[in-house]
C-alpha cells in the first residue's frame, strides 16, 4: 500500500467533527461547574462538592481527548508534508502515530462517557430515595 497525499486528508473532516463535539462537551461542563460552584457558595452541601469533583475529572479527560485529537491532526499534516517531499517510510510511520492518537482520543471519549453515565445514574438514584 502506498501512502498518498489524499490518505491523511480523509481524517481531517472526522477529526474536525470530533473536536467540535469535544468543545461542545467542554463548554457544557464548564457551565455546569460554574453553576454548581455558585450553588456550593450558597449552600455548602457535600453532594455538590462530589459533583464538582466528578466534573473536574471529566474536564481533564476532555482536555486529554482534545490534545490527542489535535496532535493526530497535526501529524496528518506532517504526513502530507513528508509524502510531498517523498520521504515515504517516515510518512507512513508518522501517519501510524496519528492513527494511534486518534484511537487514544476515542478511547478516552468512551471512558468519559462511562463516567458521565455513572454520574447521571447516581443523580437518578437520588430520586428513588
Amino acid at each position: 500500500m502506498e501512502l498518498t497525499l489524499t490518505t491523511p486528508t480523509v481524517l481531517f473532516s472526522a477529526i474536525s467533527l470530533l473536536m467540535l463535539a469535544y468543545t461542545n462537551r467542554f463548554l457544557a461542563y464548564a457551565a455546569l461547574v460554574r453553576g454548581l460552584h455558585d450553588r456550593y457558595q450558597e449552600r455548602k452541601e457535600t453532594r455538590l462538592l462530589v459533583q464538582i469533583q466528578n466534573l473536574r475529572l471529566r474536564l481533564k479527560l476532555i482536555r486529554a481527548m482534545q490534545i490527542a485529537g489535535i496532535t493526530s491532526l497535526l501529524l496528518c499534516v506532517v504526513t502530507m508534508f513528508l509524502v510531498y517531499v517523498q520521504v515515504q517510510h517516515v510518512a507512513e510511520f508518522v501517519f501510524g502515530i496519528a492513527l494511534l492518537l486518534l484511537i487514544l482520543s476515542l478511547g478516552i471519549l468512551i471512558w468519559e462517557i462511562q463516567i458521565s453515565v455513572n454520574a447521571l445514574d447516581a443523580q437518578l438514584n437520588d430520586l428513588k430515595e
